[in-house]
C-alpha cells in the first residue's frame, strides 16, 4: 500500500505491507530511537508522536501514517548542537541511565508538556504511568519533565 506521511518533518512516499507497524517502519527507515519491548502498548518504550499525539507504535500500523504527520526523538533537537528542552532536562537530571526508556518517555513528556504547560508533579506522575523504567527510579524523570515545563514556557 502507498503511504504519504510526514515522518519529522520531512514527506515520505512509501510502500508498505497492510500489516506493517508504525514502530517497524521508523526502525527500517533508520529511526531506532522508539524501542519495541512489550509489543502490547504498555511500557512506552516505543512511543511516538502521531499528529501531536503520543501513539505506541509497536500498535499502530504504518498505514495510519498515511495523510499525516509523526514525530520521533531524533526529531526533537533544533539542530546538530541544541537539545529540545526536554532532551535537555533529562540531562540535567540525570535521568537515563540505561537509556531503553528514555526516547518513550521524552516523547511522553514532550507530549504532556504541550497540552499541560504548567503541569503539576502529580500530574506528571499520572501521565508517565505508561511509561516503564526499570533502572533510575522516577524521581529524576519527574523533576526533569517539571524543569522542561518552566523551559518552554519560557521560550
Amino acid at each position: 500500500m502507498r503511504v504519504d506521511g510526514r515522518i519529522n518533518g520531512r514527506e515520505h512516499v512509501l510502500d508498505v505491507a497492510p500489516s506493517t507497524l508504525l514502530l517497524d517502519l521508523l526502525r527500517d527507515l533508520g529511526l531506532t530511537g522508539a524501542k519495541p519491548s512489550c509489543e502490547l502498548e504498555v511500557c512506552g518504550a516505543c512511543t511516538v508522536q502521531l499528529d501531536g499525539l503520543p501513539v505506541s507504535a509497536c500498535t499502530t500500523l504504518a498505514i495510519e501514517l498515511d495523510g499525516r504527520s509523526v514525530e520521533t526523538v531524533e526529531g526533537l533537537a533544533p539542530s546538530d548542537d541544541r537539545l529540545h528542552p526536554v532532551q535537555q532536562a533529562f540531562l540535567k537530571h540525570s535521568a537515563l541511565q540505561c537509556g531503553f526508556c528514555t526516547p518513550g518517555m521524552v516523547m511522553s513528556a514532550k507530549a504532556l508538556l504541550e497540552t499541560n504547560p504548567a503541569p503539576s508533579r502529580d500530574d506528571v506522575v499520572h501521565w508517565l504511568e505508561g511509561s516503564i523504567c526499570r533502572c533510575t527510579g522516577y524521581e529524576p524523570i519527574v523533576d526533569a519533565v517539571l524543569e522542561a515545563a518552566g523551559a518552554m514556557a519560557h521560550g
